[in-house]
């Protein structure tokens, strides 16, 4: 008891030590994932942001451009009024009825022509003398304008400008103003009003939602009806009492937006919080008035595409992290094999050394050499394996390129096509993976029915980036389309990939290259031949064609495993594999396997 005691003190710590090191690990690749998530989410929520900013200052440039211009279009209507003899007149004569009708009718033409929503003369008190719409209800004959902002700037200033809801018509306009001389002073003053509503309706037509803000803040045009005659913030009492007197947003009870900033990212562009949904605000002076043109993008389309780029990196991460760990297990297996072939060696010596002596020990010897043999085999398992892997870990690679292809062109729902293909990708893996123990442990494939033609697709998928590179034509004839073979999904899987590469290799140099796969059903048994329209077998290879290590590929480009693993999986699924030329050329491998019984119920792909 005594002389054990040290050594249990031993190894408490080394295992301790073990364990945390398996934990660290654990937590560093966790955290290379969670990194690569937070990465991948800011630099979508960055691009997609300059993206909106680069679309909202387009449809600023554009939107700002069209409505300087139809602000500017009537400025010349008020100067033209001066130069006609008849409006002068009627400001001498106000009260001459036959002069005021001329007027009037003069004014519905020129408007006809001009396309504005009113034009109007008004005397030095402000008093409507005459107007375009004379004859319509809700005229500005006679009716006193004279608290009107474009009218006291017109007789004080010369010029006057005001946007508001008209006194009759109850109806927002823009309006321009233009004081009528004489030897300086004011007679009177030519006004025309400018519906912007038509401007405001093309703005529907652009995405996003569009509001003109005026100089204390208050929306007077905006494609949301709920915005419109309501400020971004409360207005103090002398914008309050300067409202009350010249009434510019009529009956209007100017209730507070719930416009919240949250984040300055320029000067004119800004994350804003409106009645509780966070959007992007961009924001452009005009330049004939002191309005801002304000361009509102929702942020909920940016941030789910953040999301998805957090979700696509993470799993990207962890693709890699699963290279990594794959070409360390393939590190394993080679040193495993390295030690196997050593205690083979040294169990031969140990046998040549004594096989005189020691007779009655040749047979326990014997039965170490097949242990010894299996390991061996084992590890050239292990390194066929890890060369199966690199099948669907390629497939894995396009599919997250084309999900981030998939995800610029928000293509959502073919992005969460992908993903799932990726996760069943991964399940393949860890099945291909497990056939080691399998393997070692000499047990059976776990078999059930298959349908011959989605293994056959799924295998078509996976060399699909190579048949295209070399040109590959792939025809598959599967009779009938339901027909299914007893087998383990991965396993045939493997197989079906491993015979379509070798035959794709095979063309490489072949002037018609055709991949031919074509299966029925044959006295309870269902008969798959691979053909190509390569150059065929080498005569001295077809004999050993499935013995370890025996390729006719190039040095470097195969380990000559492929069939040996491919023969030993189908064997397990009691199935044969033979291989032979074509008299036509190119060589054929069939597939014999089980039938799977009719009213066996086939797995569902979910």
């Amino acid at each position: 008891m005594t002389s054990r005691e040290p050594v249990r003190r031993l190894d408490v710590p080394a295992q301790t030590r073990r364990r945390w090191r398996g934990l660290a690990r654990w937590c560093g690749a966790l955290a290379l994932v969670a990194l690569a998530a937070v990465a991948g989410h800011y630099l979508a929520m960055q691009n997609g942001l300059a993206r909106l900013r680069e679309a909202a200052d387009h449809r600023l440039d554009m939107l700002a451009t069209a409505l300087d211009a139809d602000l500017a279009r009537f400025e010349y209507l008020p100067a033209l009024m001066e130069m006609t003899p008849i409006v002068p007149a009627l400001l001498g004569a106000p009260s001459d009825a036959g002069l005021r009708d001329a007027v009037n009718r003069y004014l519905d033409g020129v408007n006809a022509t001009a396309g504005a929503e009113m034009l109007y003369v008004l005397d030095a008190s402000g008093t409507s003398l005459a107007a375009s719409d004379w004859d319509r209800p809700g005229t500005t004959v006679g009716q006193d304008l004279s608290f009107r902002p474009y009218v006291i700037d017109a007789l004080g200033q010369g010029r006057g400008r005001f946007y508001g809801v008209g006194i009759t018509s109850r109806k927002p306009g823009y309006y321009l103003s233009y004081a009528l001389r004489r030897d300086r002073a004011a007679r009177g003053v030519v006004a025309v009003k400018v519906d912007l509503e038509e401007s405001e309706r093309g703005w529907r037509k652009l995405p996003g939602d569009v509001a003109l803000v005026d100089q204390r803040g208050v929306v007077i045009l905006s494609t949301r009806e709920d915005l419109k005659f309501r400020p971004l913030w409360p207005l103090d009492a002398s914008q309050r009492a300067e409202v009350q007197r010249s009434r510019p947003y009529g009956e209007a009870a100017l209730q507070p937006l719930q416009w919240r900033q949250k984040e300055i990212l320029a000067r004119d562009v800004q994350v804003i919080s409106l009645d509780g949904v966070d959007q992007l605000a961009s924001t452009r002076t005009l330049r004939g008035a002191p309005w801002q043109l304000v361009v509102l993008d929702d942020l909920a389309p940016v941030r789910a595409g953040a999301r998805y780029a957090a979700i696509t990196a993470s799993l990207a991460m962890a693709v890699l992290l699963l290279v990594a760990l794959t070409l360390r297990q393939r590190r394993r297996a080679v040193r495993q094999k390295l030690d196997s072939q050593a205690a083979l060696q040294a169990a031969h010596d140990s046998l040549e050394s004594t096989v005189v002596a020691r007779t009655a020990e040749l047979r326990a010897a014997q039965g170490e050499l097949v242990h010894a043999g299996k390991m061996a085999a084992l590890g050239q398992m292990s390194a066929g394996v890890v060369h199966e892997l690199n099948q669907p870990l390629t497939a894995m690679r396009t599919l997250s390129e084309s999900a981030a292809i998939l995800l610029d062109k928000s293509r959502f729902d073919e992005v969460r096509g992908n993903l799932l293909r990726i996760r069943g990708m991964v399940d393949r893996l860890a099945r291909l993976t497990s056939q080691l123990k399998t393997f070692s442990h000499k047990s059976e494939l776990p078999l059930a029915p298959v349908v011959l033609a989605q293994a056959v697709a799924d295998a078509r998928f996976i060399v699909a980036g190579a048949s295209k590179i070399d040109g590959i034509v792939i025809e598959v004839d599967v009779q009938p389309a339901a027909l299914a073979v007893m087998a383990e999904e991965a396993a045939l899987g493997s197989v079906l990939v491993n015979l379509m590469r070798n035959a794709i290799d095979a063309m490489q140099a072949s002037p018609r290259r055709t991949l031919r796969l074509e299966a029925r059903p044959q006295a309870g048994r269902v008969i798959l031949r691979v053909s190509d329209t390569g150059p065929g077998i080498p005569p001295d290879i077809l004999p050993r064609l499935f013995e370890p290590f025996v390729t006719s590929k190039p040095a470097g480009t195969g380990l000559g495993l492929g069939l040996v693993i491919s023969a030993q999986l189908v064997r397990a699924m009691d199935g044969t594999l033979r291989a032979a030329n074509l008299p036509e050329g190119g060589a054929c491998f069939v597939v014999d396997l089980p039938a799977a019984m009719q009213g066996v119920p086939v797995p569902q792909e979910e």
